[in-house]
């Protein structure tokens, strides 16, 4: 499992087919990616990892404090392309990337486990699967990429 997490004043989400918008203040963008074979680790891992990351400036100006600590929102979007293998060709490949039958259920779980962290109010999501428009205002520029196979 793959996140790109970025630190943001402000994120947004519009889904137009499905009719549907959302949108967060200060806290964190995150991008998942799922694998073919990922599990309930993985989820755990990288959930918990984004919700404790010491990336938001304390009163000394270091970054040493969480989306947690600062009572931040979280905007939770699937990306199966964070799986897009590129090293043949020009065209990506994504057999690395979980098939929507295994990847729906584990990216709900995630949405879960963030929500457990930071409290339902705090955690919105697009659709999975769905084209979306996203927009945000990245603070800093603050991104990092946390993947569950580099660190177990």
């Amino acid at each position: 499992m793959k996140a790109v997490v970025q630190r943001i004043k402000s994120a947004s989400v519009q889904i137009f087919e499905h009719n549907y918008s959302s949108a967060i203040s200060k806290g964190l963008l995150i991008l998942l990616g799922i694998k073919t074979g990922d599990t309930m680790d993985d989820v755990n891992f990288v959930a918990d990892k984004c919700c404790n990351l010491r990336i938001f400036e304390d009163e000394n100006e270091k970054m040493n404090i969480s989306v947690k600590d600062i009572k931040g929102e979280v905007l939770v979007i699937s990306q199966f392309t964070l799986y897009g293998e590129t090293a043949k060709g020009n065209r990506p490949s994504f057999t690395e990337a979980a098939k929507p039958e295994e990847a729906t259920p584990l990216y709900e779980k995630f949405i879960e486990r963030v929500k457990m962290n930071l409290g339902d109010s705090k955690v919105k999501t697009g659709v999975f699967g769905a084209m979306m428009d996203i927009k945000l205002t990245n603070y800093g520029p603050v991104t990092l990429t946390i993947d569950s196979k580099r660190n177990f």
